[in-house]
């Protein structure tokens, strides 16, 4: 810890750019994006390249090699232009196609460099996920350049995802706020999913993030904050993101398309009735500012709009999955003749809002009018759902 009261945290990128042997032998591939840099801002690809790493191929997921994409959207880009390596888009690609991709990238070992929000809907954990399955079936090593959780890894939070609401915003029963790391993360896909999916388990390399707590918020790493897609700004960001999320699957804005996503909420037809009424549930680590904005684009674009503004007084006392929940209840109660949930043609037949929260519990309750408080489950250890096997840091 240092004067600053800041915490001295080294990525698993930074100790792999020390020590590259700790990659293993052979060919590498590098799953990553504009967040994969070192703790100086160096972008960790070329200054692998130059600590003598034998990297021959980048893999890139949801959003591209730079970040430049929106949500559901990639990069077409098939060269780095700094390293002149090939780029493999990951995105929307699984099963036997993935399995050629990496078969055909000539690479002897994977190593995934991300940095992951600790939502499971964050479609990072989920391209990782999907590539250790190809990687177990095709004999590829798999290494995570582990990095801290920027919400702390105290927590989980939410319901496990129900297999039969699989999708790429979730495939493996995790809570909503899962508590790991991505190199927890993996070892517990590792002993759990894997091994289901390929026949064997993947031969798996985790790289520590040394001095990471599990106490540890992204503020008190020390780390500097890149913003892991294009409408995750800030830690703040994160830190309301696995709630207010579920917005996603309503006709609410989710503050897309403003400086502030996630953390803004409203539609045309939001009233001042609704942050007093938020105010008056006594939610902890939480208070709610009325306030009206217009999104530059995605919903409700060019468009007048009221909600409320989520500002955070306890980080540790807030808990974002059911706080969004008792919002959605709100709204339902308040505008039952406005609020909906998005339509299922948009995606793919089913309710948004069931894929975001593994099932469609909390569709049906909301609309029944009941409390769907009792569908959250209290916030609890990452242990009681992973198993402490999985655990790498205090």
């Amino acid at each position: 810890m240092g004067r600053d009261g800041r915490c001295a945290v080294t990525p698993g990128i930074a100790r792999l750019h020390a020590a590259p042997s700790l990659a293993g032998p052979g060919r590498l591939g590098l799953v990553t994006n504009h967040t994969g840099v070192l703790p100086d801002l160096r972008p960790a690809a070329p200054a692998l390249l130059e600590a003598g790493a034998r990297l021959v191929a980048l893999f890139g997921p949801e959003h591209g090699l730079h970040g430049t994409g929106q949500a559901g959207e990639s990069e077409d880009s098939r060269t780095d232009p700094v390293t002149g390596l090939p780029v493999h888009d990951t995105y929307r690609c699984d099963g036997e196609r993935l399995d050629k991709l990496l078969t055909g990238s000539g690479v002897d070992a994977l190593v995934y460099d991300l940095q992951d929000v600790g939502a499971r809907f964050y479609t990072y954990v989920w391209t990782m996920s999907d590539l250790m399955v190809s990687a177990a079936r095709t004999g590829v090593r798999f290494v995570v350049a582990d990095r801290p959780n920027p919400l702390g890894g105290l927590v989980s939070e939410g319901p496990p995802l129900d297999p039969a609401w699989a999708s790429f915003v979730g495939r493996a029963p995790i809570p909503v706020r899962h508590g790991l790391t991505c190199g927890e993360l993996a070892r517990w896909l590792n002993a759990s999913v894997v091994p289901q999916a390929a026949g064997r388990a993947a031969g798996l390399t985790v790289i520590e993030a040394a001095g990471w707590r599990r106490a540890t918020t992204a503020e008190a790493t020390g780390l500097p904050w890149v913003a892991p897609s294009p409408n995750m700004p800030t830690p703040a960001t994160a830190a309301v993101y696995p709630g207010t999320c579920l917005f996603e699957g309503t006709n609410l804005s989710e503050g897309r398309g403003t400086t502030q996503p996630f953390e803004i909420i409203g539609a045309p037809y939001v009233d001042g009735r609704f942050a007093p009424a938020l105010a008056a549930l006594g939610l902890p680590g939480v208070r709610f500012r009325e306030l009206r904005f217009t999104p530059a684009f995605h919903r409700h674009a060019g468009r007048p709009l009221r909600g409320v503004q989520l500002h955070l007084t306890d980080r540790t006392a807030f808990a974002p999955v059911r706080t969004a929940v008792a919002m959605l209840a709100t709204l339902r109660r308040l505008y039952p003749d406005d609020f909906a949930w998005r339509p299922p043609a948009e995606a793919g037949g089913r309710h948004f809002i069931d894929l975001l929260w593994g099932s469609d519990r909390l569709r049906r309750a909301v609309d029944a009018g009941a409390d769907p408080l009792p569908l959250c489950d209290p916030p609890a250890p990452p242990g009681r759902w992973a198993g402490d096997d999985a655990l790498l840091y205090p």
